[in-house]
């Protein structure tokens, strides 16, 4: 096997989103434009989306890695517009979009067109809420939107297996479509939560932070595997074990969070940036297999599809979100008001991603070549046209409607409310502790632990405080970098006494892991 083109691959796609965050540009953005414009250069080595790849071991971690970064508390609390938009909101896109393209589309039978319905239904939210963070929108609209990305694969992936069926002549139903989606669903759950316990149970059990980390690796693929052979979804096993997990990840030991952390933070950023430069190589392929669907034809198809896709999530969002709480007090009485501007960001953030290519270069042979060519190429269209046209115009639009900013200092307030009680809460647990005489400590490392203590305290009310007029920092600021310098300088003496040959290689790296672990909590101690 030739390792080369997934070097590239991987180097390629990994500079150009380290690049993209020096510039305006959304990271997924830039890497689909170089992409589509790398995929001509000759020379460069053909890659094709094999949904046998990108399916069972690119989705799982990337769905483990969003899913365990979220909120399992928000994300409750948003159950009703998640579920409105993963699993009705695709539904309603497969029949609308496969009817449209019905009738736009000489001679495309209705089954290979509700495929295509399906394929493009899923909005990847992975741009999204990319951007959704950079731009600064409020934590309910990233919560639904992240929610949505979780959950709305299952359904796609659900409704594409039905339609399919029809397609190939399988004779399926819709009451069939509707007990594969009922098993799927409760299936993928159930697994999910058969599995998070016991799981959650080895990763506290287990005592060597590399051994739990190695399972951490595992987990998402464990629960996809075990769903998919159960003819459950592999999708919605992984979310509900990462969001059980992410819940719970303070029971486990700190060095296997700290490794853990950054472990998936490299997996994420590799796994993204090589999921979004593959898309933009797949122009030459997807062309080559248009087959007699070409020219103006091929182009209108296109756009017109984009842009059912486009309002067909407009026309949905709108009464799903106001019409409920016309109808429901009880809805009105627990939720927050939605606004406009909230719907406005939630309808035109609906991107589309590599799981639809990855769909619509798994139909099978089985198919036509005509309807099949012309479904990879319109999806393909579609995924382009919604990652450029709504991804480069979200940021403004999302400035243009001026959501109000965060209150940082309210957030700042409620940090330092928050460690004042923790603090009192080990002050007393101090006090008890040092009560008993098995405890006994030295007044100076008894005044060093009071000492920590009340420097935490202190750290979140001295963001708060003023300026140094010379240097412009914080309290806090200059006390981080006060901090770095003084590690810095005995980092440099470790280092200097292993090359005269005091200590030995192994007693720097040691040395060198305790001052890393003191400068990380430093860092995080002073916000």
């Amino acid at each position: 096997m030739d390792v080369m083109p997934l070097l590239l691959l991987v180097a390629g796609s990994a500079a150009v989103a380290a690049a993209a965050r020096r510039t305006p540009a959304p990271a997924p953005l830039l890497l689909v434009a170089v992409g589509l414009a790398v995929s001509y250069i000759p020379g460069v080595p053909s890659y094709t989306l094999d949904p046998h790849v990108v399916l069972p071991l690119l989705l799982p971690p990337l769905l483990y890695t969003s899913a365990s970064d979220s909120s399992y508390l928000d994300l409750r609390a948003q159950l009703r517009p998640v579920a409105l938009l993963s699993v009705g909101y695709v539904l309603f896109a497969t029949v609308v979009v496969g009817w449209a393209a019905y009738v736009i589309v000489p001679g495309l039978p209705l089954p290979a067109a509700l495929v295509l319905g399906a394929v493009v239904a899923p909005p990847d939210a992975v741009a999204a809420t990319a951007v959704a963070r950079r731009v600064g929108l409020p934590a309910r609209i990233t919560t639904v939107l992240q929610g949505e990305s979780l959950l709305n694969d299952a359904t796609a992936i659900t409704a594409y297996k039905v339609a399919l069926g029809a397609a190939v002549g399988e004779g399926a139903t819709w009451a069939g479509g509707i007990g594969e989606f009922a098993l799927a669903a409760v299936g993928g759950v159930g697994i999910g939560l058969v599995l998070m316990a016991p799981l959650h149970w080895l990763r506290t059990h287990l005592k060597e932070p590399l051994l739990q980390n190695t399972l951490s690796l595992l987990i998402p693929f464990v629960a996809y595997g075990v769903a998919e052979q159960s003819h459950a979804s592999g999708v919605l096993a992984v979310v509900v074990v990462a969001l059980y997990l992410g819940h719970r990840a303070w029971e486990v030991d700190f060095a296997t969070r700290l490794q853990e952390e950054a472990v998936w933070k490299m997996v994420a950023f590799v796994l993204e940036s090589a999921v979004f430069a593959l898309i933009g190589l797949q122009l030459p392929i997807v062309l080559k297999r248009l087959g007699e669907y070409q020219g103006p034809d091929a182009a209108w198809y296109a756009v017109a599809v984009f842009l059912v896709v486009v309002v067909a999530r407009f026309v949905w969002v709108y009464p799903a979100t106001f019409l409920p709480r016309l109808l429901s007090e009880r809805i009105r009485a627990r939720e927050e008001n939605p606004t406009w501007r909230g719907a406005m960001v939630t309808s035109w953030a609906g991107m589309r991603g590599v799981v639809s290519l990855a769909i619509a270069f798994a139909i099978p042979s089985t198919m036509a070549d005509g309807p099949r060519n012309l479904i990879l190429f319109l999806t393909f269209t579609t995924v382009i046209g919604t990652l450029v046209v709504q991804g480069v115009t979200l940021p403004p639009l999302i400035r243009l409607l001026r959501f109000p900013g965060r209150d940082r200092q309210a957030e700042t307030l409620a940090e330092a409310n928050a460690q004042a009680q923790a603090s009192r809460a080990a002050e007393a647990r101090l006090d008890d502790l040092l009560s008993d005489e098995r405890n006994a400590l030295p007044p100076p490392l008894v005044d060093r632990l009071r000492t920590v203590l009340e420097r935490r305290r202190n750290a979140v009310w001295e963001r708060l405080g003023q300026v140094n007029p010379v240097t412009g920092e914080s309290v806090d600021d200059t006390y981080r970098r006060l901090s770095r310098e003084m590690i810095s300088a005995e980092r440099e003496v470790f280092v200097r006494l292993r090359d005269h040959r005091y200590i030995d290689d192994e007693m720097l790296r040691a040395l060198l892991r305790r001052l890393d672990l003191e400068e990380a909590a430093a860092f995080r101690e002073a916000g």
